[in-house]
C-alpha cells in the first residue's frame, strides 16, 4: 500500500520541491494550498491538488479524515520575515492557527510524523556564530515568534498525544520557482526580477549584511527522506548551505550569473537581524555530509529559470495593520 503524505504549500517554492522529491520516493502525494503565492504550474501532475487554506478548519478536518495521510510536511506560510512587523494579525492567524488547525487533525487521525518547516528567524540575533540548534532561541519579529511557538507546540504534542515530528530550520533559500514578484521577501529573486526590468538592484542599510544562501535542489531531497531516518524524529535541524555572504558579495554574484553588471542602490536600513547563518554538524551527523552547490553554481541554475520565465510583477501586500516605522521602500510610488 502506498504511503500517503500531505504537503501544505505544496504550490509555493520548496513545497513544491518536496512534493517532487517524496513522488519520486514513490509516496502518494497529496497538495494543499490556497495559491495566495504558489502557482499552479509549480504543482507536479503526479500529485493530487487542493485549493484551500490551512486555516478551513472544515477543509482540513475532511481532507484528513478522507485521506487518511501518514504523513504531513508542512511549508504553508507567509514567510515576509520583516514585514510580519506590521501584518502581526495576518501573520498569526496563518501562520500560528492555521498550523494549529493542521496539527489538531494530524493528531485526531493518527498521523505518523509531522514534519514542520521552521526558519532561522526562531534564532534572532546571536553572539554565537554559527548557530547551532542548542543556540537560544530569541525571535525579533512576529514571523520567528509564530514558528518557534509551533515548535514547541509539536513538542508538547509529542510528550501528550505522542505525535512524532521533525523540525527542519531552513534559511535563505533560492532556486527555480521562487516567486521572485514578492518585493517583501527573498532577497535573490528580487534581485533577478530587478535586473530583468534594467532596474538597480535594492540593497538595505551598507549591504554588509551576511546570510549563508540555500541552493533548493540541496535540501528537499535531506527534507523528504527524513520520514525514512527514525533517529531524525523528534528531532530539531539547521538546513541550508554553509559559507556566508555580504548582501554586496551576493548582488555581485546574482548579477554575473545574469550576464550583466553589479547596479546597485542602497536604501535605508531596516531593524533587521545584521549577521546570520548556522551550523549543519547535526543534520550532517544523520544523513551524512553530501555535497552541496556552491552560491555561484545555484544562481546559475536559478537564472537560467528566470530569464525563462520572465519578470513577475512586484507584489504589494494590501492590509497593513501598523503603519509606524513602515519602510519607506515598500511603499508603492
Amino acid at each position: 500500500m502506498l504511503r500517503k503524505a500531505l504537503v501544505t504549500g505544496g504550490a509555493g517554492f520548496i513545497g513544491s520541491h518536496i512534493s517532487d522529491a517524496l513522488l519520486n520516493r514513490g509516496l502518494e502525494v497529496t497538495v494543499l494550498d490556497d495559491l495566495s503565492g504558489g502557482f499552479i504550474e509549480n504543482v507536479n501532475p503526479r500529485a493530487d491538488f487542493i485549493q484551500g487554506s490551512i486555516n478551513d478548519v472544515h477543509l482540513v478536518n475532511q481532507l484528513f479524515a478522507d485521506k487518511q495521510f501518514d504523513f504531513v510536511y508542512h511549508l504553508a506560510a507567509y514567510a515576509a520575515e520583516g514585514l510580519s512587523h506590521f501584518i502581526k494579525r495576518f501573520n498569526y492567524e496563518n501562520n500560528l492557527i492555521g498550523s494549529i488547525n493542521l496539527i489538531n487533525a494530524s493528531i485526531n487521525q493518527n498521523v505518523k510524523c509531522f514534519v514542520f518547516t521552521s526558519s532561522i528567524a526562531v534564532y534572532g540575533t546571536s553572539p554565537e556564530l554559527p548557530m547551532t540548534e542548542e543556540t537560544l532561541p530569541h525571535p525579533e519579529d512576529s514571523y520567528g515568534i509564530a514558528k518557534l511557538a509551533i515548535e514547541q507546540e509539536l513538542r508538547a504534542c509529542k510528550e501528550m498525544f505522542g505525535l512524532d515530528y521533525i523540525i527542519f530550520r531552513p534559511h535563505n533559500v533560492f532556486g527555480e520557482r521562487q516567486n521572485i514578484g514578492d518585493k517583501y521577501r527573498n532577497v535573490v529573486g528580487i534581485f533577478m526580477n530587478q535586473i530583468l526590468q534594467n532596474q538597480p538592484m535594492s540593497v538595505f542599510g551598507d549591504g554588509e549584511q551576511t546570510r549563508a544562501f540555500s541552493f533548493i535542489g540541496d535540501m528537499a531531497p535531506i527534507m523528504a527522506e527524513a520520514i525514512d531516518s527514525p533517529s531524525a524524529f523528534n528531532q530539531i535541524f539547521n538546513i541550508g548551505a554553509d559559507q556566508p555572504y555580504s548582501i554586496n558579495q551576493l548582488a555581485g554574484a546574482v548579477a554575473n550569473a545574469m550576464g550583466t553588471r553589479a547596479d546597485i542602490r542602497h536604501l535605508p536600513a531596516r531593524n533587521e537581524v545584521i549577521d546570520a547563518y548556522s551550523s549543519h554538524a547535526k543534520i550532517n551527523k544523520i544523513f551524512g555530509s553530501r555535497p552541496k552547490h556552491t552560491l555561484d553554481e545555484g544562481l546559475e541554475k536559478m537564472a537560467a529559470w528566470v530569464k525563462k520565465h520572465g519578470v513577475r510583477e512586484s507584489s504589494k501586500f494590501e492590509n497593513i495593520e501598523v503603519h509606524k516605522n513602515f519602510p519607506k521602500a515598500w511603499l508603492d510610488k
